[in-house]
């Protein structure tokens, strides 16, 4: 699942009010001390505006390193620029050298920092425009609680059948393009991949998850299994595999969806599946994983036994703030219902041609998972990718300037993709 990155301090909840125009001058005050502070290499001299609460969850031995490690990745803070205010939050944008985050300030009565965090920042969603020479119409798919919206791509001019590639997105909110603003993410991918497909022949579709852009449905967020994300694919492997136009229909499942896509082509007509970034391990470990190495452990604690609550079929209401992106109790149900998969197992059960494609420099997924995979199933072709990351981009080691690239909305996806990608559809019967 995608992690925020370069997490410094855990901000406290703020309210869902309406954002003011402009805050008291002290929050440009704190912010420009912060930065010369930051620049500085002086640590300590931050960790003395924390109010006592602060200092109490992140002890300066925890928050100095952090600090470190922090300006070691970004380099210098260059610039900060208000944004928007709700007290006791402002958010400001801060460039760094390698980076540009937003940076979220919150303080108390006697104006000593009660929150500090650097989230993810997208200047705006900025879509591309599709190759001339292909043409794209809407799909849509009624299921029990709503219909899920999707993307039809395909050349103007198709000869004869054509095989369909049907992209299943990441975790988290993502939409048919590959795209999230909560995640920070603008990278276009799926589009991306569409278009270059599209070029080379193949049909595609794309879709948005469900209460994600246009698929609408009467569900709440605590009713929603990771089954209901298989059913949905199902249902598209079914509709495009009835259609007279596709001589063959692939499935690619991209990150989490590689999950998915392993359950999905159980018993359906799918002639081909890919896996892209996909996990070698139970979610629940990776989860367990990311926490313990982005969050104190006092909250890693928490986590962990609401997660062995989970293994026992309980629940957890009483959950720290500071969870609730990744454990809040509605969203424990889905948990519940992505951990009891593993993905190896699901992987020695396929029959069909299989491509399993990785690259390099992926922060999120190591390649040590995709070689897992592939041990899994001997007959499939294991491409490693160098240089590529998470959503299928040029990008170095160094996870800042890898983080960059997930809101490069033009930044292309890696020709190697395309041509793995190609080369074994159309080996496909």
């Amino acid at each position: 699942m995608m992690k925020r990155v370069f997490i410094m301090l855990m901000c406290l909840c703020v309210s869902a009010s309406a954002w003011s125009q402009t805050p008291p001058a002290v929050y440009a005050t704190v912010a420009n001390k912060f930065k010369a502070l930051y620049n500085n290499n002086q640590p300590d001299s931050i960790f003395a505006m924390f109010s006592p609460e602060m200092k109490a969850s992140l002890p300066l031995d925890k928050f100095k390193p952090t600090t470190i490690q922090l300006k070691s990745q970004l380099g210098n803070l260059t610039q900060t620029d208000f944004v928007k205010y709700n007290a006791p939050l402002a958010i400001y944008k801060a460039v760094f050298e390698k980076a540009t985050f937003l940076l979220n300030i919150s303080l108390n009565a006697q104006n000593k920092l009660t929150g500090l965090i650097l989230s993810p920042y997208v200047e705006s969603t900025k879509s591309i425009e599709i190759d001339p020479s292909l043409i794209e119409s809407p799909v849509q798919l009624k299921n029990f609680t709503g219909t899920i919206s999707g993307t039809l791509t395909m050349p103007k001019n198709a000869n004869g059948k054509l095989p369909v590639v049907l992209i299943i997105a990441g975790s988290g909110p993502t939409d048919r393009d590959g795209n999230s603003p909560k995640l920070g993410l603008n990278g276009n991918t799926y589009k991306m991949l569409a278009n270059e497909l599209g070029k080379n022949g193949i049909a595609t579709v794309r879709y948005d998850k469900r209460m994600v852009g246009q698929s609408v449905s009467v569900a709440k967020e605590k009713e929603i299994r990771f089954e209901d994300y298989v059913d949905d694919a199902v249902g598209l492997v079914k509709m495009l595999s009835e259609d007279d136009r596709f001589s063959k229909v692939i499935v690619l499942g991209h990150s989490e969806g590689s999950l998915i896509g392993l359950l999905t082509i159980r018993g359906q007509a799918a002639k081909g599946f890919i896996s892209v970034a996909g996990a070698g391990r139970p979610a629940d470990q990776i989860v367990m994983e990311q926490v313990k190495a982005t969050q104190p452990a006092f909250i890693f604690d928490q986590y962990k036994r609401m997660q062995d609550s989970l293994r026992k079929g309980k629940f957890t209401d009483n959950i720290d703030p500071k969870l609730y992106p990744i454990a809040r109790p509605d969203i424990q149900p889905y948990l519940m219902s992505w951990f009891r998969y593993d993905p190896i197992r699901e992987m020695k059960k396929v029959k069909i041609p299989t491509l399993i494609l990785q690259g390099t420099t992926d922060i999120q997924v190591p390649v040590t998972d995709a070689e897992k995979l592939k041990k899994a199933n001997s007959a499939a072709t294991l491409v490693i990718v160098p240089g590529m990351n998470h959503i299928l981009k040029e990008a170095p080691a160094d996870q800042a300037q890898n983080a960059a690239t997930y809101s490069q909305s033009n930044l292309p996806i890696k020709p190697e993709v395309t041509a793995a990608i190609v080369d074994f559809v159309k080996r496909i019967n």
